[in-house]
Parts: C-alpha cells; structure tokens; sequence
C-alpha cells in the first residue's frame, strides 16, 4: 500500500475496523434475541429480528439521499468529513446498547440509531473516497478496500461465534470499541480534508464497502 495515498489508505483501513465490528456481531444476533429478548421464543424472536433489520435498511434508505444531496451543495470537504466521522461515533453507541437491551423496542431504537449513524456515514465516505482516489488506480483501490473488508468482516465473524460461549456482552463491547476505533482512525486525515472546495470526482462508486 506504498503508492496509495494518505486519504485511502486511513479510509480504507477505518473500513477494516467498521466491517470487523460488524462482522462480529452479526452472527451471534439472532441467537441474543432468541436468549435476551424473547426468552426462548424462535417464532418471535424471529419477528424481532426482521423487524429490526426493517427499520434499519428503511431509515437509512430514507435518509442517504437528503444527506448525500445536502452534502453536495455544500463547499468544502469539511461537512463530509463532519458526518462521516459523527456517523461512526453515532453507530458506535449501538452495540453498547444492545448490553443493556431487555426488549423488543430496545432492539428497534438501536437499529434506528444505527441506521442514521451510517446513513451520515456512507455517503460521506463514498464522497470522500472518491475524490482522492489515485487517478489510474481506481479499480484496483475500490477492490483493495473490498477484499480488506472482506477479510476483516469473515475473520471476525468466526471469532464472534468463538466469544459466544463467554458471553453476548463480550461480543457487543468488542464490536462497541472496533467501532470506536475505525472513527478515531478517521482523525488521522482531518487536516487533509479541503475545507474550501470538493475537487473533481474520478471514479463513480460501484461496490459498497458496507
């Protein structure tokens, strides 16, 4: 990663740790409905969890594109970087939550607040990303944060299973600081960020990193 710009690589390796953390939770969910959340009840706790992943995927739709046009008329990188950065902070709450989740409702609030710290985040990267991609490397830089994703999200969806004998709150503290660490990872670029323009994008986004 010696040829890659300062930018990328900082953005691709806070990709690592949000996809890692995710990844490390994933797995182990459903079953902490069923056990926390519905006492053993399959049927309901798979309602619950088909609701949560409802509100999630339709808050954070709804919201991308306000956030991303918004994002687009204002100058400067800096509101980018503002929301990218508050985003993760924002979803970074969500797996502490969940150590204190006893119900259904609980579940959903989380889910929501998750879905409007990524749906600040997500087109924010994606700007971001694109912007100071390396001209002529631009397949082989959106691949590049792909497979590391990947990696991350795989490797830590194995050991999410591994933790599950110790414990669900192992899990979501592990995943809360992964979070964590992919938004202070971000402060590495913050003097990089253009606070005056948005320079010329050089390649559209194609594959999502979330």
């Amino acid at each position: 990663m010696k040829r890659i710009n300062k930018v990328i690589k900082v953005l691709i390796i806070s990709d690592f740790f949000l996809n890692s953390a995710w990844g490390l939770f994933s797995p182990v969910f459903a079953i902490f409905v069923v056990q926390n959340i519905t006492g053993g009840d399959t049927i309901k706790a798979a309602e619950v969890a088909g609701f949560g992943a409802l509100f999630y995927w339709v808050v954070k739709s709804i919201l991308q594109i306000p956030i991303g046009r918004y994002l687009d008329k204002t100058d400067g990188e800096s509101d980018d970087f503002m929301f990218m950065f508050l985003g993760l902070l924002i979803a970074s709450l969500v797996p502490f939550g969940f150590l204190f989740s006893t119900t259904a409702w609980h579940t959903y609030i989380f889910q929501i607040l998750h879905a409007i710290g990524m749906a600040m985040m997500i087109p924010s990267w994606y700007a971001i990303f694109t912007r100071h991609i390396d001209k002529g490397k631009e397949a082989f830089e959106w691949g590049l944060d792909s497979t590391i994703l990947g990696i991350g999200a795989g490797i830590t969806g194995a050991a999410g299973g591994l933790l599950a004998v110790l414990g669900f709150h192992w899990i979501f503290i592990f995943s809360g600081v992964f979070n964590l660490i992919s938004a202070i990872i971000l402060l590495l670029i913050a003097r990089d960020i253009s606070p005056k323009k948005k320079t010329a994008s050089r390649f559209p986004p194609i594959i999502s990193p979330f």
